[in-house]
């Protein structure tokens, strides 16, 4: 029979499908075992409709073999098979997909209300197109026969291509219905080993990660060892062995999300992850969830029991599996969780996604983001209730992961706060234990304008600040910020249910004080000018102010910011890898009423005109101050020297 010629457009597709649209070879495996899968949902479906009690599900198979010294590999089935005219169509025209078309045209058989007709409707779940996904055999063949033989007829028919220079449709022997596909592999090159698709561990794992849960039977002739019948084993010895040849089905079938719920374990959620994501720790929670409706798919997610060895490496990959009626599209689809939400691991499944569908047309797809915006909803309304109905386990994980939800904050610019601002916890000054922001709210005093908080390297060095033990004092309950990234997520959003941030380390502070602290303050700054004037000389641009304060208790004094940067936002970009040093704009605040002030007062006046003494004792109260404050000092050796000079006065 004469060769027939692709359509000019088709040529040009199916070289841009081997070269483009797959990113790995490998992809084929998966092609042509969906497409298998269709013909046997077809036939299915029409015995349902036809009523022809003579076929049965169990019957159903999908056939691998693997000859190696004919370098083939076939893979059969017994589904409904093509006729003459169908190769013609389904594979003389690129992308013209026989299963997309079987789907429209039985699109409105069934009736509601009748039970077989819903069933073969259920059944109809058309996961491939037989054309593009088809023509990936040629990225592994150099060659590819078809030879199919429809349901109810006798005749059989070959189709037979070497890729773009066309395809012959000849006459063929068959027996029984379903299709047969051979791959001629091509020869290996030093960049691409093609023989390994005919080995057993690869077409097993091939199987095992993308079509595992493929409703039929995939079976394949495996070679096993066992004791040679006749063998006498020698005492010390093991038996000698033999090889032998058995069917073995190579996919579980059933998905562990189609199963029914109350019919799953925990211990099987536990095994199923721990076994697919590789880890050695159960799963802290489990989600599954299952939407019907504009995008209809079933999800199974994880939070992992413990974070990742490499969680916070640029080596981390977040990522759902992505499956279209249950085989698998992509291994990490990122686009479906949000940065701060990938701590997640887990799957969706969906039969309104297409199988034939390259990376960057999944990107764009609308059923694809609706999906990924229902499950961020689904994904934040299992933590709040985690957090409400088992508050120690929540804590756990938030000890985990909480920090990739701060930098969802920050990065986001305050953006995702109504998703993650209920989520987090900080450690409470009053209750001396984890908060969230609404119970810190409904603990408020009445006239309580802001949220306090507190920055520091931990809740013990916090503790000790001068202006927390004021703060203290005057009743306020402080958020202790122990996470170097607080701070800044903090600042993105500013206000949670239209309460503001504020620092009590922050110059504003000034507000909170009384009529009669605000009096105190303003007459020992103009009784003391002088004194002032010359600490601001001697600290020169250590500090942008020096004031006295009410806010102090029982120390001398402390530092405090002004501005955008605050003290423990200067050390944490400071310890960024770049050149640029970032300064704080540092305020020294002073106690009027402190026995070491009040000498410095002393001092200065009597200090003579050089006033040696009055300047190391301004040096050493702003080291102290940065000392407490968790700076470093910066001149230890001048320290040091004013120490001694304050010691031999």
């Amino acid at each position: 029979m004469a060769k027939k010629q692709f359509k000019a457009e088709s040529k040009k597709l199916l070289d841009l499908m081997i070269n483009s649209i797959y990113t790995h070879k490998e992809i084929f495996m998966r092609e042509l075992i969906s497409n298998a899968s269709d013909a046997l949902d077809k036939l299915y479906y029409q015995s349902l409709q036809s009523g022809d009690t003579g076929i049965k599900r169990s019957d159903f198979v999908i056939d691998i073999a693997a000859d190696k010294d004919a370098r083939t590999l076939t893979i059969s089935d017994n589904g409904i098979g093509m006729s003459e005219e169908e190769l013609e169509s389904n594979l003389g025209t690129i992308a013209r997909s026989g299963s997309m078309a079987f789907k429209e045209e039985h699109a409105g058989d069934a009736a509601e209300g009748d039970s077989a007709e819903a069933q073969a409707r259920r059944a109809t779940d058309i996961i491939g197109q037989f054309g593009v996904g088809f023509y990936s055999a040629f990225m592994v063949a150099d060659r590819v026969t078809v030879t199919s033989r429809l349901y109810g007829s006798d005749q059989a028919f070959c189709w037979e291509s070497a890729g773009a220079d066309g395809y012959t449709v000849t006459p063929a022997e068959k027996t029984g219905n379903g299709t047969d596909i051979v791959l001629h592999l091509k020869e290996d090159t030093e960049g691409e080993n093609y023989s390994r698709f005919m080995e057993e561990y690869t077409i097993r794992e091939l199987i095992r990660k993308y079509s595992d849960y493929i409703r039929y039977p995939i079976k394949m002739m495996v070679e096993k060892q066992r004791p040679k019948e006749d063998a006498e084993p020698e005492e010390g010895k093991a038996p000698e062995m033999e090889s032998y040849q058995e069917l073995e089905t190579l996919n579980t079938m059933e998905p562990i999300w189609k199963r029914q719920k109350s019919k799953v374990k925990t211990e099987d959620y536990n095994e199923y992850y721990k076994s697919k994501f590789f880890d050695y720790v159960d799963p802290r929670r489990v989600i599954r969830t299952t939407v019907e409706g504009v995008s209809s798919y079933t999800a199974l997610l994880f939070i992992p029991g413990h974070v990742p060895y490499d969680y916070y490496t640029k080596d981390y990959e977040k990522g759902l599996q992505l499956y279209s009626s249950g085989v698998l599209i992509m291994e990490k689809c990122k686009d479906l969780l949000p940065d701060y939400f990938n701590f997640v691991k887990g799957l969706v499944d969906s039969q309104d996604l297409s199988l034939n569908i390259s990376r960057e047309t999944l990107q764009q797809d609308r059923q694809l983001r609706n999906i990924a915006k229902n499950l961020e909803k689904k994904i934040k309304r299992e933590l709040a209730s985690w957090m409400k109905n088992d508050r120690e386990e929540y804590e756990k994980f938030f000890e985990d992961f909480g920090r990739q939800m701060k930098y969802g904050l920050y990065e986001g610019f305050g953006m995702n706060k109504d998703t993650l601002a209920d989520l987090l916890l900080f450690y409470s000054s009053t209750e001396k234990k984890m908060t969230s922001l609404d119970e810190y709210i409904s603990r408020m005093k009445e006239d309580q304008k802001y949220i306090y908080y507190a920055p520091g390297e931990t809740v013990e060095k916090i503790d000790i600040l001068p202006q927390t033990e004021a703060a203290k004092a005057k009743g306020y309950e402080i958020l202790y910020f122990t996470d170097e990234i607080d701070e800044f997520a903090i600042k993105m959003i500013r206000d949670y249910k239209e309460k503001e941030f504020r620092s009590i380390s922050d110059e504003d502070m000034s507000e909170e004080l009384s009529e009669e602290e605000k009096n105190a303050v303003k007459k020992a700054e103009e009784d003391n000018k002088d004194l002032l004037d010359f600490m601001k000389e001697t600290l020169k641009d250590q500090v942008a102010d020096i004031t006295f304060s009410s806010r102090l208790d029982s120390a001398p004094v402390c530092l405090i910011s002004k501005g955008g940067i605050s003290l423990e936002m200067e050390k944490t970009l400071n310890r960024m890898p770049t050149e640029e040093t970032v300064k704080a704009e540092k305020v020294l605040e002073l106690n009027p009423e402190h026995d070491v002030v009040k000498k410095l007062q002393d001092v200065y006046r009597e200090d003579g005109e050089n006033k040696d003494s009055a300047a190391a004792m301004t040096r050493l109260l702003y080291d102290q101050a940065a000392l407490i404050s968790g700076l470093t000092v910066s001149d230890p050796l001048q320290m040091s020297n004013d120490i001694n000079l304050i010691m031999t006065r």
